[in-house]
């Protein structure tokens, strides 16, 4: 095994799956005797990331405004000095100026360069640099026919599928919340008591199907059905108008002892484990679904619309869980069915965390000893 410097570019370590696959390879590379950095502009996941033994470089490289290509330059001189192996990509900004930095190196001694599409972006020159990799990550099955549909000047053998995983130590199937955090759980939310509990969990977007969740509390509710709707996620700032439109949403259609707003949470697995049914509706494809895969990876059910890798994930775990795609009837014809009687979710795990981090790291390897 050659010992690597890894350098991983992202926008910002606040929070998502994308944040969170990151912290998981560099964690790995550590382990593993490499050297890990990341370099992003921070956030609260930066502590988290340095006191598992990897660097962190506080760069901007995701700021979408002309200026961020003020740091070109002192990153190709960073990669130079600091002897990077691998520059890692997983954003499309950030990916441009490391594609610009390492385009103007020396071909014979510049790091190698690698892109993970985590996304199904809108195809656009833009996009198209994630497909700029010596390899080219592809997230999902899903993923993989996105690149092929738009992108067909793309060589298959650049691209490698590394399914995102779960790790079943921090998500074991059963688990059950500690007595201290449920106690802590119904004295903040006691209305959720005494109800089956449909939780949505992602940030306030409009792309994440929030509006068609309370849709499906209202027709549950027409049917007789008594339900409590959890939604999990923070909003930002330049989304509170949004966020805003949601709550008096809920108010409108009389459901304000019926929904709950969480807000952002650290405590997912406990979450998921008290939930009844997880939902997930987003209004396009997602290129895996890794709320979906942490819920089943528990045996709680899962609810979602059958499209990219939600569907994907879904048709291998929990085909009961299928919802077509803009249709609230059968949307709320399916959720009333699994709350009727869910059928179980196996404890099979085809998603492992560790094949993913094994895969990564053996394509880092592969990529630094292949010709030039």
């Amino acid at each position: 095994m050659v010992r690597l410097t890894v350098a991983q570019l992202l926008p910002a370590l606040d929070g998502g799956g994308v944040e969170r696959g990151t912290l998981e390879v560099a964690r790995q590379l550590v382990r593993s005797g490499h050297r890990s950095v990341v370099v992003s502009a921070g956030g609260r996941l930066v502590a988290d990331l340095v006191q598992q033994g990897s660097e962190h470089v506080s760069w901007p490289l995701g700021v979408k405004s002309p200026s961020t290509l003020r740091w070109v330059w002192p990153l190709r001189r960073w990669l130079a000095e600091q002897r990077i192996d691998i520059v890692h990509v997983r954003s499309r900004l950030p990916a441009w100026i490391g594609w610009l930095a390492w385009r103007g190196m020396d071909p014979l001694t510049r790091p190698r360069f690698i892109t993970t599409v985590h996304g199904l972006y809108s195809p656009s020159r833009y996009s198209a640099i994630m497909t700029r990799g010596e390899r080219v990550i592809a997230v999902s099955e899903t993923v993989r026919a996105y690149l092929r549909q738009h992108y067909p000047e793309l060589p298959d053998e650049r691209v490698k599928v590394i399914q995102r995983g779960v790790d079943p130590v921090a998500f074991p199937y059963g688990y059950r919340p500690s007595e201290a955090w449920l106690a802590d759980w119904r004295r903040r939310y006691p209305q959720l008591q005494g109800a089956p509990v449909l939780t949505l969990a992602g940030r306030l977007s409009r792309l994440k199907g929030h509006e068609d969740f309370i849709e499906l509390l209202v027709r549950l509710r027409a049917r007789g059905l008594t339900a409590r709707g959890l939604i999990v996620g923070g909003s930002e700032a330049r989304r509170q108008r949004y966020a805003d439109g949601l709550r008096e949403a809920v108010r409108a259609r009389g459901l304000n002892d019926a929904i709950v707003f969480a807000g952002h949470r650290t405590d997912m697995r406990e979450i998921y484990a008290v939930s009844t049914l997880l939902l997930s509706l987003s209004a396009k494809p997602e290129s895996f679904g890794r709320t979906v895969l942490e819920a089943l990876s528990l045996g709680r059910p899962v609810v979602g619309y059958d499209q990219g890798g939600v569907g994907e994930v879904l048709r291998r775990m929990y085909p009961a869980g299928l919802a077509p795609v803009g249709d609230p009837d059968r949307l709320t014809d399916r959720v009333a069915e699994v709350l009727r009687d869910a059928p179980p979710v196996s404890s099979e795990q085809p998603y492992p965390l560790q094949r993913m981090l094994d895969q990564t790291l053996a394509l880092y390897q592969g990529v630094s000893q292949a010709p030039r």
